[in-house]
């Protein structure tokens, strides 16, 4: 989020419209902005500009979204409810509201479509966003490497080689591999890493909690391991208004090996990119998508090719 300046609290409180305006100018990812706003902003039509925003309580706005957004499929609702959420945790850290309006509502269980792979030019699209530093290092890094989205989130420091632009994880089952990088991570990896020369390469924006193990925080930060649920979280969030989003973490490895594929990959090497060991389980990864098909179609078709003559 970017750095905008907190509004005065008047002694009745903080008009509904100006908390939402205040905290949709902190979202600097414009997808992510649109996303928000579409919740934000019937949440002020209906509940009033002129409203309190410290009068919001589980018994109105649990009502209310229900009503709203309780027909919406899962993906939407869902949706709609990090938005309000997020804006409610921002209004609580102003002192604007007190307790939590949406401590009634739940996420409702999804089945994520893993097995459709991105366009290139949706990869393009988020890796040129202006997302903060660490969410383009580790879409970049998930991306580039084809590696599992735990494997890259549980990289310290010591396991890089920032020269060969490579790094060791520790893949599904345990064995140990190398995965590699492109020039889009290497670019930007030393601006993460800032100096630091051990710990977890990927971190959370607050300090840890003292229950944290040691392992998983950063001893000059003081922060911990960005977990898996918040980064997949982050994704979704960012890519909510995209044409076709939101998209999984998975996502991002789906896409490497597919598009990697379409390229004319041989097998050994999309295995060696995957890590998979076996030929059946790399099989979806490598399915030609139907953009892929559609040029491939063209470039084959003898009626263009005496047309091109």
């Amino acid at each position: 989020m970017g750095s905008v300046g907190t509004l005065p609290a008047r002694a009745a409180g903080v008009r509904l419209a100006d908390a939402v305006r205040v905290f949709l100018g902190t979202i600097s990812a414009a997808n992510t902005r649109r996303a928000y706003a579409a919740a934000l902003d019937r949440m002020v039509r209906d509940f009033g500009a002129d409203g309190d925003v410290g009068l919001l309580d589980p018994d109105r706005v649990s009502g209310w979204f229900d009503f709203v957004w309780g027909g919406k499929a899962p993906k939407t609702y869902n949706l709609r409810l990090t938005a309000v959420s997020t804006a409610c945790a921002y209004w609580r850290d102003q002192e604007w509201l007190t307790g939590d309006p949406v401590s009634r509502l739940r996420a409702r269980p999804t089945a994520p479509d893993n097995s459709r792979a991105m366009t290139a030019a949706e990869v393009e699209e988020l890796l040129g966003t202006a997302a903060p530093l660490r969410e383009q290092v580790f879409w970049s890094m998930l991306y580039e490497s084809a590696a599992r989205a735990g494997e890259i989130l549980n990289l310290d420091i010591e396991d890089l080689d920032t020269v060969n632009r490579c790094a060791t994880v520790t893949r599904k089952g345990g064995a140990r591999d190398v995965v590699d990088w492109q020039t889009g991570t290497a670019r930007l990896l030393p601006r993460l890493m800032a100096g630091r020369k051990k710990g977890p390469l990927f971190l959370t924006d607050r300090k840890a909690k003292p229950s944290i193990a040691k392992a998983d925080t950063d001893g000059s930060t003081g922060r911990a391991r960005l977990s898996y649920r918040r980064a997949a979280a982050l994704l979704e969030e960012h890519t909510a208004g995209m044409r076709r989003g939101p998209f999984t973490l998975h996502q991002l490895r789906h896409s490497r090996l597919t598009h990697a594929a379409e390229k004319g990959a041989s097998t050994p090497m999309l295995m060696a990119l995957s890590g998979h060991t076996s030929v059946r389980s790399l099989v979806k990864y490598a399915k030609v998508s139907a953009e892929a098909l559609g040029r491939w179609q063209a470039q084959t078709d003898p009626a263009a090719r005496r047309h091109s003559r």
